[in-house]
């Protein structure tokens, strides 16, 4: 490569890299709590948990369970109900004031057997709601969720730079050389540059599925108009379904559950919200393998007859998204994916505090040698996912 291609890109790699460095060091650190999440919320105490009951208690109507939930909050409207992954003697049911999106929500849970109140958990307060709003918005809504999704493009930039530089600023060193006798900033130098090339693909890995995951609620609204239009034409003239005219939420859970067996409930959308039509009740069904528990099969049930009208395959980028969230997370395998996700994190860390290093201490020595990589990427969800909400998570997933 010559000497004017090998500007240019350093010139890629040094800009792309600063301008996200600092968003990505704050997301790497408020990421690494949300990989454990769920251990963290036992420590804590915030876990909810049903007692532990005979496999083949019986479970009280899905009606009754709303009823209980409604007679807490009157004032407001059932939003979701859903269980947790791993206890279907829970149903968390999230209420707002309106059907619309709202952060306004209270979340009840009850015992799916005994119909019984067990707790009425705060997802908006404590520690690890903050750690999951820094890491998916700032604070600041879709806006901040977009501006995530660029810093995350350009650590996409930084790390194809680096690739690319890697070989012609190393092709004298031997791979994995670290000169600890030389002065502090070349060690740090060869630190940085072996590091960000060992988590080459991790990082890149996290960072697009972060990149993906800022545009949920874009790719859901785009689903929303492309496919639900069409399924929705046959009540274009009908009138919004009341809560008083609907019929059994049991029913038309039974009729969901029937048509596609072998599935496991995720959550479920009542009419006007986000993730159902102003005319059905929407269950959302996923499969019990650990590749296809990720997936989400739609049902819309219509709420005043509680007879399916459609059950619609996702399209393949939402499907795309769905695949990212867990991936993202490394919720795919267990604790041991978990902790190699969590050492992952801690070697970017590193990568992006000798990076500044190196930036900072660039006028007392000869211009630093630029690098690959450079962050971890933005992105939790919890429904779905994960973070301080209830199993439902974000994306396709909802707080519940």
């Amino acid at each position: 490569m010559d000497s004017r291609k090998i500007k240019t890109w350093a010139w890629v790699h040094k800009w792309s890299s600063l301008v996200c460095t600092v968003f990505m060091l704050l997301l790497c650190i408020t990421g690494l709590p949300l990989i454990f999440h769920h251990e963290i919320g036992h420590l804590l105490g915030t876990e909810v948990e049903a007692p532990k009951m005979p496999a083949n208690t019986p479970r009280v109507s899905l009606d009754r369970v709303l009823e209980v939930a409604r007679a807490q909050h009157p004032d407001r409207v059932v939003q979701f109900v859903s269980h947790p992954e791993d206890d279907d003697g829970l149903w968390f049911v999230t209420l707002t004031p309106t059907p619309a999106p709202t952060d306004d929500f209270k979340s009840v849970a009850v015992d799916a057997r005994t119909g019984v109140i067990l707790a009425q958990p705060k997802f908006d307060e404590g520690f690890m709601y903050v750690m999951f709003k820094l890491h998916v918005d700032l604070f600041a809504g879709l806006p901040g969720k977009l501006f995530l999704g660029f810093m995350g493009f350009l650590l996409l930039v930084a790390i194809v730079s680096g690739v690319v530089l890697y070989s012609p600023f190393m092709r004298k060193l031997d791979f994995g050389t670290v000169r600890r006798e030389k002065r502090p900033r070349l060690k740090w130098l060869d630190l940085h540059n072996l590091l960000g090339i060992v988590t080459l693909v991790w990082l890149f890995v996290v960072g697009a599925t972060g990149m993906i995951n800022t545009w949920a609620d874009l790719v859901i609204k785009y689903w929303q108009y492309d496919q639900l239009t069409t399924l929705l034409a046959p009540y274009k003239n009908e009138p919004v379904v009341a809560v008083g005219e609907r019929g059994s939420v049991q029913r038309s859970y039974d009729a969901a559950m029937q048509h596609a067996p072998g599935n496991r409930l995720s959550f479920i959308a009542f009419p006007g919200t986000a993730f159902s039509s102003p005319h059905h009740t929407t269950f959302f069904l996923q499969g019990k393998e650990p590749f296809t528990s990720k997936l989400l099969q739609p049902v819309l049930v219509d709420a005043k007859t509680t007879e399916i009208t459609a059950a619609p395959k996702l399209p393949w980028y939402l499907t795309a998204l769905l695949v990212s969230q867990p991936l993202h997370f490394g919720d795919y395998g267990g604790m041991p994916m978990q902790i190699l996700w969590a050492l992952l994190d801690i070697a970017t860390i590193i990568v992006l505090g000798s990076g500044l290093y190196l930036w900072l201490k660039r006028g007392n020595t000869v211009p630093a040698r630029t690098t690959p990589g450079a962050a971890p990427a933005p992105g939790r969800a919890p429904p779905s996912a994960p973070g301080p909400q209830p199993e439902p998570a974000p994306a396709m997933k909802v707080q519940a």
